[in-house]
C-alpha cells in the first residue's frame, strides 16, 4: 500500500563504562543475525552523551526512522535516554538477557538497568515502547522487534497523515461529531472542507479521458456482478475527482484519509452513492469513512498501518434473530445469542473482504428518494456482500467532549452465516459481547461505528494506543473480570 509508512528500522547499542563493552557488541549483533527483516545497527557504542548524539546522528543519516535501543549491560542511564530526546520517531527499549557467557565477567545486568532506564524515561517525559517482556535472549528480541515495526508504522503514519473531511457532519448523526483538538495533540492534521467544494471539484472532472480507463478497472473488478454498469461513469469521474485532490491537498503531509458527507444531499446532487468508490480506495490504502466520521477515518487508518491490509467501518448495527442462530449458528459455533451481532455499512467494504461481492443500491435511501421508480438511479453505487468468514479485531480511537482521548480493542471472528440481508454485511462473534456492549461500548459513551482489521491484531492495536499515551483503553473483558461499572448482584 502506497499510503502507509515503509519503516527503516535501527538498533544502537548502549554500554555503561564499568562493564564489558563487548557484552553490548556481541549482543547487538547476534540481534542483527536472529532478526529476519532490515535492521541499520550502529557501530557506535553509546557510553556517553557525545556517543548518543554521535548514534542517532548515525542512524538518521542512513534512513532511519524507528529505533531500538538496546542495553547490552546495564547501560548509561544519561545518554541511553537522551537518545530518546535526540531521535524523533518512534523508539523502543530493550535489554539483554543473561545466557551467554559466565557471570563473573559475561554478565550485565541489564535486567537491573531497564529498571533504571524506564525510571530516567520517566524524568525526560519521554515515550517508549517497552514490550510486555522486555529482558530476552538475541532470538526473542528479534521476535520482539518484528512486533514493534507495526506499532512504529501506525505512529509514523499519524505523524504524517492529513485528513480530508467533506461536511458538515450530519447533524442528525451526532455521534460522528466529535472535538477535532486532540487530532492535532496527536500530530494529524485536518483539512475541513464543504461538500460543494467536493462537488464543483467533481463537476470539473466531467469528461476527464481517463475516465474509460477507470471504468475498465471496475469493470474488471465486478465482472459479472456488474448489474448497475449504467452508474460507472459517474463513479469513476468521482473516484478520480478523489484522488487527485489527495494529491493536490496533502501538502506537507505523506499520507492522507478522507471523511465524507454521503447523504442525503449527495445522492440528489452527484446522481448516485459514493460507497463502491470508498471500498476501493480503502483498497488502494486510502480509507474513506461514511457520514464524515472523522476518527472513523483515523481509526481506519490506524488499522491499515498495523496490519498493511485492507479493513472497513461498520455500524454495530443490529442482533442476529434468535431463528437465525438457532439455524445457521448454535451447536457450530462455541457462543451465545449474545455475543453474536451483525456489523453493517451500505456498501462501503473492498470486494476482496466480501464472500459474494455485487454493485447494489441503497435500500433504505431509495425509499425516500425516489420511491416512484421501479429500478434505482441515484441511489446506484453500493458495494454489496456477505463479509468474509474469519478473524477479525473490532477496534476504535475517539474523543470525548473535554478532547480526551480513549479506545477500545475486541477481537473477534465473522462467522460463516448468510445474514439474509443488504449492504455490507456480516454476522460477528465477540466473546462476552453482551457485557463488553453495555459495559464498554454504552458505558463510554462511544458511537455506533467501528472499525475492523482483518485478523487478530489486538495485541499491536492496544501498543499503539499505549504508545499515543491513551489511558482508556478498553478490551472485551472475560467473565471472570468485572467491569467497574458492572452489578455484582447480576445473574
Amino acid at each position: 500500500m502506497n499510503n502507509i509508512p515503509q519503516i527503516k528500522l535501527g538498533l544502537i547499542a548502549v554500554s555503561r563504562g564499568c562493564f564489558p563493552k563487548e557484552l553490548s557488541e556481541r549482543r547487538r549483533d547476534a540481534i542483527k543475525a536472529s532478526y529476519k527483516g532490515e535492521i541499520y545497527d550502529s557501530k557506535i557504542i553509546v557510553t556517553t552523551e557525545k556517543d548518543a548524539i554521535a548514534a542517532v546522528e548515525d542512524v538518521k543519516k542512513n534512513g532511519v526512522d524507528s529505533l531500538v535501543v538496546f542495553l547490552g549491560n546495564f547501560g548509561p542511564e544519561t545518554p541511553e535516554t537522551l537518545i530518546s530526546e535526540f531521535f524523533d520517531g518512534p523508539i523502543m527499549y530493550v535489554a539483554a538477557a543473561e545466557g551467554d557467557g559466565d557471570l563473573f565477567d559475561g554478565r550485565g545486568d541489564a535486567y537491573c538497568g531497564l529498571l533504571n532506564c524506564s525510571y530516567n524515561l520517566g524524568l525526560r517525559k519521554k515515550k517508549a515502547y517497552i514490550p510486555e517482556h522486555p529482558v530476552a535472549n538475541a532470538k526473542e528480541l528479534a521476535k520482539r522487534i518484528e512486533e514493534f515495526v507495526p506499532v512504529a508504522t501506525a505512529v509514523v503514519g499519524l505523524k504524517n497523515l492529513k485528513i480530508i473531511a467533506f461536511g458538515p457532519r450530519p447533524d442528525d448523526f451526532l455521534a460522528c461529531n466529535a472535538p477535532i483538538k486532540a487530532l492535532y495533540d496527536l500530530g494529524v492534521a485536518v483539512e475541513e472542507n464543504s461538500e460543494l467544494d467536493l462537488l464543483v471539484a467533481y463537476n470539473k472532472h466531467a469528461g476527464d479521458p481517463r475516465i474509460p480507463g477507470k471504468m475498465k478497472e471496475m469493470e474488471a473488478e465486478l465482472g459479472t456482478e456488474n448489474r448497475y454498469s449504467g452508474v460507472l461513469p459517474r463513479l469513476a469521474q468521482y473516484e478520480l475527482t478523489l484522488l487527485d485532490w489527495a494529491e493536490e491537498h496533502k501538502g506537507s503531509r505523506k499520507y492522507v484519509a478522507f471523511a465524507n458527507k454521503c447523504w442525503p444531499a449527495f445522492q440528489t446532487e452527484f446522481k448516485f452513492v459514493p460507497c463502491y468508490v470508498n471500498s476501493r480506495l480503502v483498497a488502494q490504502g486510502i480509507p474513506v469513512s461514511c457520514e464524515v466520521d472523522i476518527y472513523g477515518a483515523l481509526s481506519e487508518y490506524i488499522g491499515l498501518c498495523v496490519s498493511d491490509y485492507p479493513v472497513t467501518l461498520l455500524d454495530i448495527n443490529n442482533t442476529v434473530p434468535e431463528s437465525m442462530y438457532d439455524k445457521a449458528i448454535k451447536g457450530k459455533y462455541d457462543c451465545r445469542l449474545e455475543e453474536v451481532f451483525m456489523g453493517f455499512h451500505c456498501g462501503n467494504t473492498s470486494c476482496g473482504l466480501l464472500k459474494n461481492p455485487h454493485m447494489g443500491y441503497q435500500l433504505i435511501m431509495k425509499r425516500d428518494l425516489e420511491p416512484e421508480l421501479k429500478e434505482p438511479d441515484i441511489t446506484r453505487g453500493t458495494m454489496e456482500g456477505n463479509i468474509k468468514a474469519g478473524e477479525i479485531t473490532f477496534f476504535r480511537l475517539q474523543s470525548s467532549a473535554d478532547t480526551t482521548l480513549k479506545a477500545y480493542v475486541a477481537e473477534g471472528e465473522v462467522l460463516d452465516v448468510n445474514c439474509e440481508s443488504f449492504g455490507s454485511i456480516g454476522v460477528f462473534k465477540i466473546s462476552e459481547m453482551d457485557r463488553f456492549y453495555r459495559h464498554v461500548l454504552i458505558e463510554k459513551q462511544y458511537p455506533h461505528h467501528g472499525a475492523v482489521a482483518f485478523g487478530h491484531y489486538g495485541k499491536a492495536l492496544f501498543s499503539v494506543f499505549r504508545y499515543l499515551g491513551i489511558a482508556d483503553i478498553s478490551y472485551n473483558q472475560p467473565k471472570s473480570l468485572p467491569y467497574p461499572s458492572e452489578n455484582p448482584f447480576e445473574c
